[in-house]
């Protein structure tokens, strides 16, 4: 398995630098464009770390900062403020009918989830967790024990008493060897069942995944998963949790991909997009049953940041207009068929699939055998083409993800798929 991110690691100069890092330094960020130190331009399909919702040096998310910094960069939460006030009742506005609160005292997506399943823990009396298998719920030890790769827990004995992880809904791959969509009994819910009555102590609280999986290969559930999902869940007294850190503020053109599949789950968690332009901000909505939980129990530092939070407010602005929303589900669309007709041409893409601007395409032989090797080498060679692409599950997956700024224009993504066309023409085996 490799052991570096797709791009290809340099020797690095001495430095106190703890992790290693590419030999491209970048020197500035505009719109979808990334630039080096030599003047070289290179469009993000990545949109940072997926975090970069309306790209690099948004004119408005840094007014909005910059108007914020003459009045108040932070303040403990403790206290009112126009612009938490303010940010609460946009995201709640936002999110699907049964979402009332939000919870914006946390500082990452990790600190998120694992406070939303605080909240599931404390409401239902239960302790157990039930996750999906591939997922990738953050960082802390907590979320990636309950996150469903090997190679997480593998180097650092994380603790999992109490985690149930359950096969996810990837057709393409199914746990059960059913033949697809529409021709199974959704099994990939219905033996949940069976996991919680054998391999658990009966006490499960939450149930949390993507609803889209991100680091786990942008698989995207059959019609009906998730809404048979919740009615286990109502039949089980299981919190619904959505993990939606990356699909989150509008990257499945809609607001929220829980509105996409018409869903509501009892909690929703969201970061990244969330600061538009990079301003590290996270929040969890929940429903009333989750209301309640003691502030001394999830509570961090930098959460709340009101500079953060007005960075927040004007992304949720821009977002929301249904003009842009539509601009997503557009341009993803393009990439869609671009790509499907690129796979019928190049054998190497042997699936694709996303929704709105989250999209990803696997890389592999007519066997349905993964090719991960090339999946990197796919990923370190679009560089030369003026590309940021990222692979999924750390470098240990064969899917390239398509995941640039929501602000992506036809013509942006018609350049995009250009290269792309360009880059496997020569790099094809």
């Amino acid at each position: 398995m490799p052991q570096a991110p797709p791009s290809e690691i340099q020797d690095q100069p001495a430095s106190a630098l703890y992790y290693p890092i590419s030999d491209t330094k970048m020197t500035r960020g505009e719109g979808i464009y990334l630039f080096d130190e030599d003047g070289n331009a290179y469009i993000d399909c990545a949109a940072g770390t997926f975090n970069l919702s309306l790209g690099y040096s948004h004119p408005v998310i840094l007014q909005a900062m910059r108007d914020q910094l003459d009045n108040l960069i932070h303040v403990t939460s403790s206290f009112r403020t126009g612009v938490i006030e303010g940010f609460v009742e946009r995201l709640a506005a936002a999110a699907p009918a049964n979402i009332t609160r939000v919870h914006p005292k946390v500082s990452g997506g990790s600190s998120a989830n694992e406070g939303a399943i605080k909240m599931a823990q404390r409401a239902t009396g239960k302790q157990e967790i039930v996750t999906l298998f591939r997922s990738h719920l953050g960082q802390t030890i907590a979320t990636a024990s309950m996150s469903g790769n090997a190679f997480r827990s593998g180097p650092i004995p994380f603790p999992q008493a109490g985690v149930i992880k359950v096969p996810d809904p990837y057709c393409r791959r199914c746990f059960y060897s059913q033949n697809g969509p529409g021709q199974c009994a959704m099994q990939c819910v219905e033996r949940i069942a069976d996991f919680i009555e054998y391999a658990s102590a009966g006490r499960v609280a939450a149930l949390i995944l993507e609803p889209i999986s991100g680091n786990g290969g942008n698989i995207v559930p059959p019609p009906g998963y998730l809404t048979r999902l919740r009615e286990f869940c109502d039949q089980n007294d299981i919190v619904l949790i959505f993990d939606e850190i990356q699909t989150g503020i509008g990257r499945t053109g809609k607001m929220f991909a829980a509105q996409h599949f018409g869903v509501e789950p009892d909690a929703i968690t969201t970061a990244k997009g969330l600061g538009g332009s990079g301003a590290q901000v996270a929040a969890i909505l929940t429903n009333e049953r989750l209301s309640g939980l003691p502030s001394n129990d999830h509570s961090f530092t930098y959460g709340s940041n009101v500079l953060a939070l007005a960075a927040a407010s004007a992304t949720l602005d821009i977002v929301s207009r249904p003009a842009f929303l539509e601009n997503v589900t557009k341009v993803g669309n393009y990439f869609l068929a671009r790509l499907k007709d690129m796979a019928s041409r190049y054998p190497l893409i042997t699936d694709v699939r996303g929704v709105g601007l989250m999209i990803g395409f696997e890389i592999g032989d007519p066997e349905n055998a993964a090719d991960v090797a090339l999946a990197n080498h796919l990923a370190s060679a679009a560089m030369s083409h003026g590309l940021i692409i990222r692979t999924s599950r750390y470098g240990f997956g064969n899917v390239l993800k398509i995941r640039p700024p929501l602000i992506m224009t036809l013509d942006e993504a018609d350049d995009v798929c250009d290269r792309l066309d360009a880059m496997l023409l020569e790099e094809r085996p």
